[in-house]
This record gives structure tokens, C-alpha cells and sequence, in this order.
């Protein structure tokens, strides 16, 4: 049986920050950049608050380890960047803001290198980079952000030494700790140099141009795998679709933010009983990627997590599952073992694909899909 959908989505291009936010089907999502992905108590309760009092008092946490407010207006925006200026959570212009997409790893003390980077990148001039282009700060002992999106990764080789990382390769550049961010913003530059008309350097680099000289030390290969549970900062803990109430926000304290809808509280020994935080490492909706879905989801063409939770007992030990409501698949831009594209008439099932590949099966009602759950590997 062959889908139709009922529109192509809309590609915006951008990624919404909090001074250039995007308009969805539950009103302005306003993205915060948590400076080092770090949230001091003060900051959560006054996002918290602020989710309340100009949001719906729904609070998202993004695949970059970002915090968005759902749900503003644009009457009430203005007051909200005021409010979150006062917290020290908004950047010095929309320039500063689309070129600020950091990734810090969550363990060990912040690096010194992402607060050097945060500087670089708000001096003007700093390259010019598309609204996706983005940076990891890795650099502990071990990789743990290697499957989080970025262009360029700042990573330890083997032998505990620095090494620069264009994404997309299997080798890096060693670096010395005081030369690091010009490395890394000699590296950005050499992207827009090279780039054409791709926005995301593993693009530039796939179409067969050569890297710059000295990209030869090879990488370690990331074993970490995030899961809920203690560490030597505090507790980490999931969030179920990466959503979570204002009120539930507001108990969390001082935390790190990561890029796998996890956080990790600061100083708990153990997670505070909240709806919506996943602390059994075994619990089957951690292997369930939901992007928000129709209706709050203007390109939605069907409610996502409302499915989701109902097909998550059905999954086999191992399995993992990616909803969308659209072709777009923002919650998952990569590839997936399975994934489910809403249509207007039921949802295609894509293995091995994004969510707008071509699908193996169309138009499966929930029944449909937990038998395919059942005979998929």
C-alpha cells in the first residue's frame, strides 16, 4: 500500500536559539544555550518560573544539550530574553548566539578549552559558520560525545595527548591545550573555505576533499555507553523524550545538561521522585527517540509519544525505535535500526534509514507496527 502526505515538510534551515526562536504548532520554542552545559540551581528554578509564567510550563532538552521553552508568544518574548539576560543565560547578539553550539562533556571539572571556545566564538571575527555547524569539548580520558552531532571534536588520543577532529574521520590532529581553539577555529575556517553548499563538515569531507595536512593520529573508539545511574558528579538520570513539566524542572538543582535527553544532578546520591525521569538503566523507553509530534508540532502529521509509550513494552531486549511525525526527523537525523514516519494515514516503517527514506512497509496502524516490532531483529 502506497502513503500520501498531506504536505512535504517545511525545512527551516536553522536551529531555533532563544534571541531567533521558531515558531511551532504550540506556539515559539526558545532555545537556551546553557553556558558550558552547566545550569546553576538559581538558573533552573528561574527557567522553571519563566516557563510558567510566559511559556506553557513545558521544558524540552535538545539532542545538543540545550534546554527549550515551549509555548512563548511573541508578546511575551521580549520579557523572557529580559529574564534570562538577568540569569546570565543569553548571548550578546544572534550572531554570537547561532555560532555558540558547544557540547561539554559532563563529567570531571568543565574544561578550560570550552570556556576558551565560548570566548573565541563571540569575537567578531570568529568564521561565520551555518546555524547547525557545531563543536565538542571531549577531552576526558575516554570519548563519551562521539555519537553526539558536531563538526569539530576536541578528543584524547591513547596515549592521553589532544587531538583536533574533523567529524566524519577516524583520525585527528594532535594539538597542544594552548593552541587548541585556534587549531579548532583554523579548522572551522578551512570549512567555510572548502565547503560549496554543504552546511555539516562530514558532507564536505564525504564528497572526497581532502583534509588539511596533519589529520593522521588515530582516534580512540568510544565504548561509554549513557545510561541512568550514579557517578562521581552526582546522579545521572533520563528524561522520557527528553520532556519534562516546569514544576518537575524547577527540583532539579544545580546540573549538567547532555546530548542523550539525560541530566546529571549534581551532588544526588540519589534521583528525586519525579514524573518523567528514568532511573532503571533497563527501562524501554530510553531505547524510544519521539520527536513532539502533531499537535504541538506544526509539521506533525500524527501524535508521536503517545505511541511511543505504548509500543515501548513491546520492544525486544536491545531494540531501539525512532518515532517522527514527519519526513524532517529532527529527533533523530541519523540513520535507525526502525524507524516510524507518521503519514496521514498511519505510520511507514523505515529499516535502516531516516525518516524519510524510502519505508519497507506504509500505512501501519498501531497493531501493525507491534507485529513488525515483533518479527524486526
Amino acid at each position: 500500500m502506497t502513503s500520501f502526505k498531506t504536505h512535504a515538510p517545511e525545512i527551516k534551515g536553522y536551529c531555533p536559539g532563544a534571541l531567533r526562536p521558531m515558531m511551532s504548532g504550540d506556539g515559539l520554542v526558545v532555545r537556551v544555550r546553557p553556558y558550558n552545559g552547566r545550569l546553576n540551581s538559581t538558573q533552573t528554578q528561574g527557567i522553571a518560573a519563566l516557563s510558567k509564567r510566559l511559556g506553557n510550563g513545558v521544558i524540552d532538552l535538545s539532542s545538543r544539550a540545550n534546554v527549550q521553552l515551549r509555548g512563548v508568544t511573541p508578546d511575551t518574548h521580549a520579557a523572557l530574553i529580559a529574564a534570562l539576560r538577568d540569569l546570565s543565560l543569553i548571548d550578546p547578539s544572534e550572531t554570537v548566539e547561532s555560532r555558540r553550539n558547544i557540547i561539554v562533556t559532563p563529567f570531571g571539572e568543565t574544561p578550560a578549552e570550552a570556556t576558551a571556545l565560548t570566548q573565541a566564538l563571540g569575537q567578531p571575527d570568529a568564521p561565520a559558520l551555518p546555524h547547525k555547524f557545531g563543536f565538542a569539548i571531549d577531552i576526558g580520558p575516554e570519548p563519551v560525545l562521539q555519537s553526539a552531532p558536531a563538526d569539530i571534536r576536541l578528543e584524547r588520543d591513547a596515549t592521553g595527548g589532544l587531538i583536533l577532529v574533523a567529524d566524519g574521520m577516524h583520525t585527528g590532529k594532535p594539538v597542544k591545550a594552548q593552541d587548541s581553539i585556534q587549531e579548532a577555529l583554523a579548522l572551522a575556517q578551512w570549512f567555510m573555505d572548502t565547503r560549496g553548499t554543504h552546511n555539516r563538515m562530514a558532507k564536505v569531507l564525504g564528497d572526497g576533499t581532502p583534509p588539511p595536512a596533519g589529520f593522521t593520529t588515530a582516534r580512540q573508539t568510544q565504548t561509554y555507553r549513557p545510561a541512568p545511574g550514579p557517578t562521581s558528579q552526582g546522579m545521572l538520570a533520563g528524561i522520557a523524550f527528553g520532556q519534562l513539566t516546569a514544576g518537575a524542572f524547577s527540583t532539579l538543582g544545580n546540573i549538567r545538561l547532555t546530548p542523550w535527553r539525560m541530566i546529571l544532578i549534581e551532588g544526588a546520591d540519589n534521583p528525586p521522585p519525579l514524573d518523567g525521569l528514568i532511573t532503571d538503566p533497563a527501562d524501554p523507553l530510553l531505547r524510544i527517540t519521539a520527536c513532539t509530534g502533531a499537535p504541538d508540532c506544526a509539521q506533525g502529521l500524527a501524535p508521536t509519544r503517545p505511541l511511543a509509550r505504548a509500543l515501548a513494552p513491546h520492544l525486544k531486549p536491545g531494540q531501539t525505535l525512532h518515532l517522527s511525525g514527519c519526513a524532517k526527523g529532527c529527533a533523530h537525523p541519523k540513520p535507525a535500526a526502525l524507524t516510524l514516519t507518521a503519514t496521514n494515514c498511519g505510520f511507514d516503517l523505515v529499516r535502516n534509514g531516516r525518516a524519510g527514506d524510502t519505508p519497507r512497509q506504509t500505512a501501519l496502524t498501531s497493531t501493525d507496527i507491534i507485529k513488525a516490532l515483533s518479527h524486526a531483529p
